[in-house]
C-alpha cells in the first residue's frame, strides 16, 4: 500500500510539473502534440483536440512534446515552439518548476490550516520522568530506574522532557551529575553519557549524546500539541516555510559543491519512497508536509543551470537573447549530449547512495559472498 501511495504521489508531482509546461505552451499559442506521464511502453492513451495524452509504464518522469521543438522539425509555422521568441520559450520552460513551487506552497498552506503536531511543544508537556531504561546504557549502569524523576543536571533545573533532551545533547563534559527524585527522596546519580551517530530522513549524519532513557509514552490525545493557524495567517506561514525549504536546499547544494557536506546526502527516488513511507506512519498532515517539501525540491533542482534540466534550457535561452541568435546546431547537440551524460552519471550515483543508505548495498555484497561460498 505504501508503494502504491508513493506512485500516486510521484505521478501527481510529475503531472503538476508537466502541466505547468503544457498550459503555458497552450496559452502562448504553441501546439502540444503529446502530454505524457511516465516513460517507456504506453499503458494507454487518448486524444483530445490536437494533443495525445499518454500514461506510460515507468512513472519516473514525464514530458510535453510540442510542435517544432527540434530544429530539424521546425518549419517556421506560428504554432511551433522554436518559432516563438526566446522570452515566450523561457516562460514555457520556467513554468514547470514554478508550478511545482506553487503546489508546494498550497500543501504548506493546508498543513498550517488543518493543523500539525508540534513535537517540540508536545515534549515540553511531558514531565522528566523515566518511562524506560535501555539495556547496557549509561543510565542502567549508573542505576537509574523507571519512575525516577530527573530534577536537575549539574545544578540546571529540568522542567520537562524537552529540557532533558536538550541538556543531555548539548553536554560537553565527561561526567554529569543527576539529581533524581525517587520514593519522595532526592538522590544524586553520576554517569558518563555516550556519543552516538544518527541519520535524519534525508541521510544526514548527526552526532549527539544520550544516556539511554525514554519518557512515559504519550497515550492521550490531549498530551499532543496541535498547532493551527487562521485562513490568512496560514498564507504567511506557508510562504515562510517555502522560503525556508528553498534556502536549505540551495545551501545544502552549495555545501556539497565546496565539500562541506557529502554528495551522498542527496536523495533519489528510493530515498523519496522511504520518506513517504515514514510520513504515512505519522499522519496525513505530516505526509502533506513531506509532499510539499519534495515538490519544492523538484522545482528548485530543475532550476539549476544544467542541461537537460529546465534551468539549463533557461540558460541557453538567456544566451540566445544576449547573442541575438541561437547556438549552432552542432554546439547545441554537443551540450545536450554532455548534459544528458552528466545527469545519467548523477542519477546512478544517487541511486547508489540511496541503496547504501537503506542497507541494500551490504545485502547485495553479502548475497554475492554467499554465492561464492
Amino acid at each position: 500500500m505504501s508503494f502504491i501511495i508513493f506512485l500516486i504521489i510521484l505521478s501527481i508531482l510529475i503531472l503538476v510539473h508537466e502541466w505547468g509546461h503544457f498550459i503555458t505552451a497552450r496559452k502562448c499559442g504553441v501546439k502540444v502534440e503529446q502530454f505524457s506521464i511516465g516513460f517507456g511502453p504506453k499503458l494507454f492513451s487518448w486524444k483530445r483536440g490536437e494533443t495525445e495524452y499518454i500514461l506510460s509504464l515507468f512513472p519516473l518522469g514525464g514530458f510535453v512534446k510540442m510542435a517544432g521543438d527540434e530544429r530539424g522539425q521546425c518549419a517556421g509555422k506560428t504554432f511551433e515552439y522554436l518559432a516563438k521568441p526566446p522570452g515566450l520559450r523561457a516562460l514555457i520552460v520556467l513554468m514547470g518548476p514554478v508550478v511545482n513551487l506553487v503546489f508546494a506552497y498550497i500543501c504548506f498552506w493546508f498543513v498550517f490550516k488543518i493543523g500539525y503536531v508540534d513535537m517540540n511543544l508536545s515534549t515540553q508537556k511531558i514531565a522528566p520522568v523515566v518511562g524506560q531504561v535501555l539495556e547496557h546504557s549509561p543510565a542502567q549502569q549508573a542505576g537509574l530506574m523507571v519512575g525516577d524523576k530527573i530534577l536537575s543536571i549539574d545544578g540546571k533545573t529540568i522542567a520537562n522532557w524537552s529540557a532533558l533532551q536538550d541538556t543531555v545533547s548539548a553536554f560537553t563534559g565527561k561526567q554529569m551529575v543527576l539529581t533524581v527524585e525517587r520514593a519522595r527522596h532526592d538522590i544524586q546519580i553520576r554517569l558518563v553519557p555516550e556519543e552516538t551517530s544518527s541519520q535524519d530522513i534525508f541521510g544526514r549524519s548527526h552526532k549527539t549524546r544520550r544516556i539511554g532513557v525514554g519518557p512515559v509514552p504519550l497515550n492521550k490525545a490531549e498530551d499532543l500539541v496541535i498547532k493551527r493557524y487562521g485562513f490568512f495567517e496560514s498564507f504567511a506561514k506557508a510562504g515562510e516555510e517555502l522560503w525556508d525549504v528553498t534556502a536549505k536546499t540551495y545551501i545544502a547544494l552549495y555545501q556539497m559543491a565546496i565539500g562541506e557536506r557529502s554528495p551522498k546526502e542527496a536523495m533519489g527516488i528510493i530515498g523519496m519512497f522511504f520518506v513517504i513511507k515514514f510520513a504515512l506512519s505519522v499522519g496525513f498532515s505530516f505526509l502533506l508536509h513531506m509532499v510539499g517539501i519534495i515538490s519544492a525540491s523538484l522545482g528548485l533542482i530543475n532550476l539549476l543551470p544544467v542541461i537537460p534540466l529546465d534551468g539549463g534550457h533557461l540558460f541557453l535561452l538567456g544566451l540566445e537573447k544576449w547573442r541575438g541568435r541561437a547556438l549552432s546546431e552542432k554546439t547545441d547537440l554537443v551540450m545536450a549530449r554532455t548534459g544528458f551524460a552528466l545527469i545519467i552519471m548523477l542519477a546512478v550515483f544517487v541511486f547508489y547512495s540511496d541503496f547504501e543508505r537503506v542497507g541494500w548495498i551490504d545485502k547485495i555484497v553479502q548475497l554475492f559472498k554467499g554465492m561464492r561460498l
